[in-house]
């Protein structure tokens, strides 16, 4: 290899590493921006599959990359949050807003690319507001994607006068199937549709390009964005690998359909391209044309069909026999590795697990309450069983908190993670007290101890409002609002000085005889624990109080 042409290799990479940042920054940017209307997008989906393909869209569209969103998708069906009808739906769309990026890249702004950097840079580095620093990210971003089609463009330019290079471009125009593999490994190995185009529009920069060459390896671009998915499905339950095959699917039929028509395409994309784009910059435009047409057209065509490409899915990956889908409660609900993908709506899915979370406590709470009550034994495991729940989820979300805390996050929502690893803590230990009451129950049983009615009836006072102060912490919580953190406090008031009285009340009792010294220190240990519960839940309600006010799930 010859200095020329490492040199070209060194400056191909270069500019290629200052596009994908570039995209990157961007597109961490606008989805921190957009911030909970982003997640609101996904939350909405329905079976209608229009508003799929338009939240695909959007998402991807904000987001800068379809191979981000699907693997997204592949987690939400991982997690049970989303069924293969709605998923095929947002896969199609992401695949028409990928294309958002190569209609980007052919803008001619580069005069005024340094001034995009310049502006962004001083943004980022002298905004006090988190907004303005986001704002100044998508410019920034924005540049760099820029300054890195330039230099991948200047680093291509030798290849005109190259003989190799027009050797191969003439072997790419006479076989459609090398075109279309080309483009499969261009994008396999990059990782990014969008990247691959944009190398493509790029090298258009060499003058010897024409759509003929161009459309097939667009096809396999196309095609090799799969390969992120697929990828990311290994280890998934089936359902979700059956998401991953049918955006395969989606894209292989529709080079099928695509490939007898290819001239009427070219033909099409001609007619479309505007007329004052000229030399360099009409193939540029028509490059980013004829990737738009084609998955415009493909998600037309296939968009009636979605329920068959679910069909054809099952059939590709089988249920076994023994393959049941489990609707218990046990293990994450929400949360999956692959929601990092995108980390504002990975952030609102922690909060719906820490929810979640915290509503199996409550219910621990009730069972424990109903042991001691009742003196009945047959709960005790289904206490444990749950107790483990919760200690797997503290473990698995606060995992899942640390992964996002190495994302690129907004001052919000990285104080949202910040508060969530207490508060994830403070339920786990309201599950302790919950099992800690079944043992002091367990011992009630063992040791034939007897409580007074007034006893039973104080217990179930103090246990009502260290029950409401958890339910009201954990509402609080899951919406952001101050109003229910302010409640809880009201509440935790009430049991600490409740304890005070049953303490004082108890004392009574022993000096008249009413209850002995064994069931009394029993009693007391209770409602310590009840009055323990209200503690963690008023740490619930101040790490509210400490973010700012502002709906978290619609």
């Amino acid at each position: 290899m010859d200095n020329n042409v490492l040199g070209m290799v060194i400056a191909l990479f270069g500019g290629l590493g200052l596009f994908l940042y570039g995209m990157t920054l961007m597109g961490d940017g606008l989805q921190n921006a957009a911030g909970e209307k982003l997640k609101i997008f996904f939350e909405k989906i329905t079976s209608n599959p229009i508003k799929g393909v338009l939240t695909g869209a959007i998402v991807t569209a904000v987001i800068q990359s379809s191979s981000a969103t699907t693997v997204m998708v592949v987690g939400f069906v991982n997690a049970q949050l989303m069924n293969l009808y709605q998923a095929t739906a947002v896969i199609m769309g992401a695949n028409i807003g990928t294309t958002i990026t190569a209609q980007i890249v052919t803008l001619d702004l580069q005069s005024v690319v340094p001034i995009f950097i310049g502006i962004g840079a001083c943004i980022v580095l002298f905004a006090k507001s988190g907004n303005k620093k986001e704002f100044g990210h998508i410019i920034l971003g924005f540049g760099i994607l820029f300054l890195g089609m330039d230099v991948m463009k200047d680093a291509m330019l030798p290849l005109q006068n190259s003989a190799v290079f027009h050797a191969t471009i003439a072997k790419l125009s006479n076989n459609m199937f090398l075109g279309i593999l080309t483009g499969v490994v261009m994008t396999a190995i990059i990782q990014s549709s969008s990247a691959a185009t944009g190398i493509l529009i790029a090298l258009s920069g060499t003058g010897v390009l024409s759509l003929e060459v161009v459309v097939p390896i667009l096809y396999g671009c196309n095609i090799g964005t799969c390969v992120t998915a697929i990828i990311s499905s290994i280890g998934t339950k089936k359902n979700a690998k059956r998401a991953a095959i049918i955006h395969l699917i989606i894209k292989i039929v529709g080079t099928i359909i695509f490939i007898p028509v290819t001239q009427i395409l070219i033909k099409l994309v001609v007619a479309i391209t505007p007329v004052h784009a000229v030399g360099g910059e009409l193939i540029k435009k028509q490059i980013a044309n004829a990737h738009t047409v084609f998955n415009i057209g493909n998600t037309i065509i296939l968009l009636p069909f979605i329920k068959y490409l679910v069909v054809l899915a099952n059939k590709i990956i089988p249920e076994d026999k023994e393959e049941i889908v489990n609707n218990d409660i046990e293990g994450l609900h929400y949360i999956d590795e692959r929601l990092l993908e995108s980390p504002v709506i990975a952030v609102g899915q922690a909060v719906k697990e820490t929810c979640r979370m915290g509503k199996i406590a409550i219910e621990n709470l009730d069972t424990s309450m109903e042991i001691l009550n009742k003196n009945d034994q047959g709960l005790v495991s289904k206490l444990y069983e749950n107790e483990s729940i919760i200690n797997d989820l503290e473990h698995k979300i606060t995992s899942f908190l640390i992964e996002l805390t190495n994302k690129e996050l907004s001052p919000h929502h990285n104080e949202l993670v910040t508060s969530m690893f207490r508060v994830v803590k403070d339920i786990e230990r309201i599950g302790d007290h919950a099992k800690n009451i079944t043992e002091l129950a367990q011992e009630k049983i063992d040791n034939n101890i007897k409580f007074s009615q007034e006893a039973i009836n104080e217990l179930s006072d103090i246990y009502t409002y260290a029950k409401d102060s958890i339910k009201v912490a954990i509402d609080g919580f899951e919406f952001n609002s101050h109003e229910k953190a302010n409640e809880v406090f009201v509440i935790e008031e009430r049991i600490d000085n409740l304890e005070e009285a049953l303490r004082a009340s108890h004392i009574y009792r022993l000096s008249k005889g009413v209850c002995d010294a064994v069931g009394g220190a029993l009693f007391l240990d209770v409602i310590s624990n009840l009055e323990r519960v209200g503690d963690h839940s008023a740490n619930i309600a101040e790490s509210i109080l400490n973010r700012k006010e502002e709906s978290l799930i619609m």
